[in-house]
């Protein structure tokens, strides 16, 4: 590999690229119903006169910037600006609400850059070995997938696992609205061809987080946030502690964002949710999960940034975006003439070295624009009155979600589950199963009615769920995730009695 790539990417044009980039993901990320697909998609244009290495460092950039600054909403008001930034509202808000919002900023701010850091390396160092494990995923092994994503549930729903259930069975049932994924039946659309798109999966995580956050707003005299007598903007040697504390964390759950985002269609939401569950698991304080954790902030960041680098490593090396921005970044490389396959790294290294070299340099520029940015980010949201705050994030997620498909209807249903979702969060129903059920409903109905047609075409159906390594080791895994808190809880209550018993 010549260093004359590392050099191309470092010219100040593209250097100035990637800082533009960075700066306009960061933006469109952050706010509410403005995902890093529709941030890609806006501004791919520009790069059709570039160099395909520049334009690819733009695109990157862009990306990396826009799943970073989903964390914003989503820790100041409650609302993934992106579907990964999911996972970062169960512990961020509630460190917000306590008065340590920039705490909770600056601490996704440095886990993003090593989960950033972690996948563009991958790209860099493993993108061929990976995508070939990636090739041996059908459609047993993205239905078991989907399956393991619902084993979260437990990990989402503690103390009211069965309201988990329901919350997730009803997000399943959301996700069958409209045109089957297989088959092309048409669905629960009660005759109106609006609903033949389904449920937007944007729409109801603004519905399902923002708008029950906006009537507590308007219904309550209490301020929004809790202003710490410690907050400056960012709290960067104190996240510096914690994050050095949980090293082990950040690194595993960015190695978790990778692989997930190697697996074509998976995308950072189920890399973030894997990622938050299992450091929930492992962490000797899992009651505080939930409550204002750093490192349940730590963990969904670094996974979710992770995504961006091994997203792109089926996009570059097999021609098959891992995530719905790789597509985009994909269609974009083929207006310009380059193909994308094993020989981009051999006929065309210029152009694939360069870019993950220029994907690096983005992923460095997060850590100090990230820092700024959301200072200001913290205390323009602090400084708002309410009065002018509920307004203004209520149009925003009106404009937002109006955008994605400019449908009026998608708006109608954003609305309905908001309000929907605020009666669900007084009965104890958390949105995080219903969002789960109805990200993974898709993945799990198409792998089982093709593993189904295929069983029936060569006569046994039952046996082609358990074909091969990859399908006994995911069902392997989701055995031991499923059992896991029954030991745990027998486990504790032999602890307790234990205690009572030497007590008295």
């Amino acid at each position: 590999m010549s260093w004359s790539f590392l050099l191309a990417a470092f010219t100040p044009f593209n250097l100035m690229l990637a800082f533009v980039g960075v700066a306009a993901g960061i933006i469109i990320g952050g706010l509410p119903g403005l995902s890093a697909t529709m941030a890609v998609a806006v501004l791919v244009p520009v790069t059709f006169g570039m160099e395909p290495a520049s334009g690819l460092i733009m695109l990157g950039a862009i990306y990396t910037g826009a799943i970073y600054g989903g964390a914003y909403s989503a820790i100041l008001v409650n609302t993934p600006g992106t579907p990964s930034a999911i996972a970062t509202t169960f512990d961020g808000y509630p460190m917000a609400k306590r008065g340590d919002g920039d705490l909770a900023v600056t601490l996704a701010t440095l886990s993003s850059v090593v989960g950033g850091l972690t996948g563009a390396l991958a790209l860099l160092t493993l993108a061929p070995m990976l995508a070939t494990i990636a090739l041996q995923f059908g459609s047993v092994e993205y239905f078991w997938l989907a399956v393991l994503g619902l084993t979260l549930i437990s990990a989402l729903s503690e103390g009211a696992t069965i309201k988990g259930f329901i919350g997730a069975s009803l997000g399943l049932l959301l996700s069958t609205v409209g045109v089957a994924v297989v088959g092309g039946d048409v669905r629960y659309t009660f005759g109106s061809s609006l609903l033949l798109g389904g449920v937007e999966i944007i729409s109801a995580l603004i519905g399902l987080y923002c708008i029950p956050v906006l009537i507590d707003l308007v219904a309550t005299p209490d301020p929004h946030l809790r202003v710490s007598e410690k907050a400056s903007g960012f709290r960067l040697r104190e996240a510096l502690g914690y994050a050095l504390r949980s090293k082990f964390n950040m690194i595993r759950s960015a190695i978790i964002g990778t692989i997930v985002a190697i697996l074509p269609g998976a995308g950072g939401s189920i890399a973030s949710l894997v990622s938050y569950s299992e450091a929930r698991r492992s962490s000797k304080n899992r009651e505080r999960f939930g409550q204002g954790e750093p490192d349940g902030i730590l963990a969904t960041e670094s996974a979710n940034n992770a995504t961006v680098g091994g997203g792109f490593i089926p996009t570059l090396v097999l021609g098959i975006p891992g995530t719905p921005p790789d597509a985009i970044i994909l269609g974009a490389l083929l207006v310009q003439g380059v193909r994308t396959g094993p020989e981009l790294f051999t006929e065309n290294a210029d152009i694939s070295y360069t870019f993950i070299y220029g994907l690096l340099i983005a992923t460095f520029l997060l850590l100090p624009m990230g820092l700024v940015i959301g200072r200001y980010a913290f205390k323009s949201i602090i400084s708002i009155p309410k009065a002018i705050l509920a307004p203004t994030v209520a149009f925003m997620t009106v404009i937002g979600t109006y955008a994605i498909r400019n449908n009026v209807w998608d708006v109608l249903i954003m609305l309905v589950l908001g309000v929907v979702g605020w009666f669900l969060n007084r009965a104890g129903f958390k949105p995080s199963p219903i969002v789960l059920g109805l990200i993974l409903g898709p993945i799990a109905e198409q792998g089982f009615v093709q593993a189904v047609l295929m069983g029936q075409a060569q006569g046994a159906v039952l046996p082609i769920f358990f074909r091969g390594p990859i399908s006994w080791t995911i069902v392997a895994i989701i055995v031991i995730a499923t059992l896991y808190p029954l030991f745990a809880m027998v486990r504790k209550r032999r602890q307790t009695a234990a205690k009572a018993g030497s007590d008295e």
